[in-house]
């Protein structure tokens, strides 16, 4: 029995040594080298090669190495056996720090400040609206969103919701579907996308869903922070609605493609902030820690927990 490690654009030894030291009774075997394809009951992969996880006659589990796992779903080969996510807390409260951050940038007007500080000018005009009078919209209510609500709740946001189906969260409005859409975007100020990619979300953030965000609230005009998947957003219409001014700023921290291509306007926007993908990097140890307890808990006869929806795509 082994545990197949099978990625592309990480340090796979670093990780062969992590699972070792974690599981150290299961043979760790590396996509690539030969090992007994019979002999593999449980796979952790990053983006692994079409079809690379065929013919493993045994095996019982596959754990996505990140957060994401519209990665898995892209091998139309993938095995039908159980898949699971990683529910990490490390990496919930990093997603927070980041989503506040930036909903603090806009309502404190820091892009403002940078560039006025560039151009060297003092402003007189140092009114600042209150948390309170600032609409935040987060698509998305798993883990990551329902923490980003609260912890912008706490800063005196008002903090609304949207999810594909209806969900109820003590203290938070929330709105679902294509029917609660118009509704929820109306009231958005600052929408914060942390949506899983699928099906239904590729492109969801496009010229009709900006159109439809709050205009003339206290910020001026909307602002759009994305940190859940690049295909969700449709970079052409982003930057068509920041040059009509129906959007007011973006920060974005994935990307149609990634690396971001040195080309895109996207870099030099001035109303743009572009971060590397790292809104919520996972904690490689963390990671590890936590597949090898699955690892065990399925050993011991225990269910599998955090287990994703083919249908659904998370």
């Amino acid at each position: 029995m082994s545990l197949l490690l099978a990625m592309t654009g990480w340090h796979v030894e670093d990780w062969r040594a992590r699972f070792a030291a974690l599981l150290p009774d299961m043979p760790v075997v590396i996509l690539g080298e030969p090992f007994d394809r019979r002999s593999v009951h449980y796979v952790a992969s990053w983006k692994h090669p079409e079809g690379s996880l065929s013919g493993l006659p045994n095996l019982a589990a596959v754990f996505s190495l990140g957060a994401g796992v519209d990665h898995l779903f892209a091998d139309t080969r993938l095995p039908e056996v159980p898949i699971a996510r990683v529910v990490d807390p490390d990496l919930t409260t990093r997603m927070s720090e980041y989503v506040v951050l930036h909903c603090l940038r806009y309502l404190r007007q820091q892009p403002r400040y940078d560039r006025q500080q560039r151009e060297a000018i003092w402003d007189d005009d140092r009114n600042q609206p209150a948390a309170r009078s600032v609409r935040v919209g987060i698509m998305g209510l798993g883990e990551l969103g329902q923490d980003a609500a609260r912890k912008l709740k706490v800063m005196g946001f008002d903090v609304a919701g949207w999810s594909r189906s209806p969900r109820t969260i003590d203290g938070l409005v929330t709105f679902s579907g294509s029917e609660g859409m118009v509704d929820f975007l109306g009231r958005t100020d600052i929408l914060v996308s942390l949506l899983p990619l699928t099906p239904d979300t590729r492109g969801l953030i496009d010229a009709k869903l900006l159109a439809g965000l709050a205009q003339g609230g206290r910020l001026g005009g909307p602002f759009l922070i994305n940190a859940g998947r690049g295909r969700l957003q449709v970079e052409a219409d982003i930057l068509a609605a920041l040059d009509a001014g129906t959007l007011k700023g973006a920060t974005l921290d994935v990307f149609e493609t990634e690396p971001l291509p040195a080309e895109s306007p996207l870099w030099s926007h001035p109303a743009v902030t572009v971060t590397p993908h790292n809104a919520a990097m996972s904690e490689p140890e963390a990671v590890a820690t936590l597949i090898a307890a699955q690892i065990r808990r399925l050993e011991a006869g225990a269910p599998l927990e955090h287990v994703v929806d083919p249908a659904r795509g998370y």
